[in-house]
């Protein structure tokens, strides 16, 4: 990794399961989610927030995912969804990852998703959930 860009401070002792530590000692680990600083995260949550479509969210999956190995499972629940809260929205298990980020992108997401009801349906859509309605 490159020591001109900033990498994320380490969580107080206790606080989090990012294992941090054991990335950068790692000499094979992948450390491109150590580049997701604080003040990223907040860009990224509110990149997040203001989502209009749902190919904006598949692309924004897609960069996080490039670059910085974030894998983000997004999948509608295999019975009724009467909500936002029946759509499943979690981070795959990552080293390096910590645990307010975990908590932030899912959330940051369904508050898009409650103000853009409009890509709830196309994702429902996508998978065919409202069945040709």
């Amino acid at each position: 990794m490159n020591a001109s860009f900033p990498i994320r401070k380490e969580c107080p002792p206790g606080a989090c399961i990012c294992e941090r530590d054991h990335l950068l000692a790692d000499p094979q680990g992948d450390r491109r989610i150590l580049l997701l600083t604080k003040e990223e995260e907040k860009r990224l949550v509110a990149r997040l927030e203001t989502l209009a479509t749902l190919e904006d969210l598949m692309a924004m999956q897609a960069r996080m995912h490039a670059q910085l190995g974030i894998v983000l499972h997004i999948e509608p629940s295999a019975n009724e969804v009467r909500t936002v809260r029946g759509i499943t929205i979690e981070l795959a298990e990552q080293r390096g990852l910590c645990r307010k980020t975990r908590e932030a992108v899912p959330a940051a997401i369904r508050r898009c998703f409650e103000r853009t009801p409009g890509i709830v349906y196309a994702l429902l859509d996508s998978r065919d959930l409202l069945g040709g309605a």
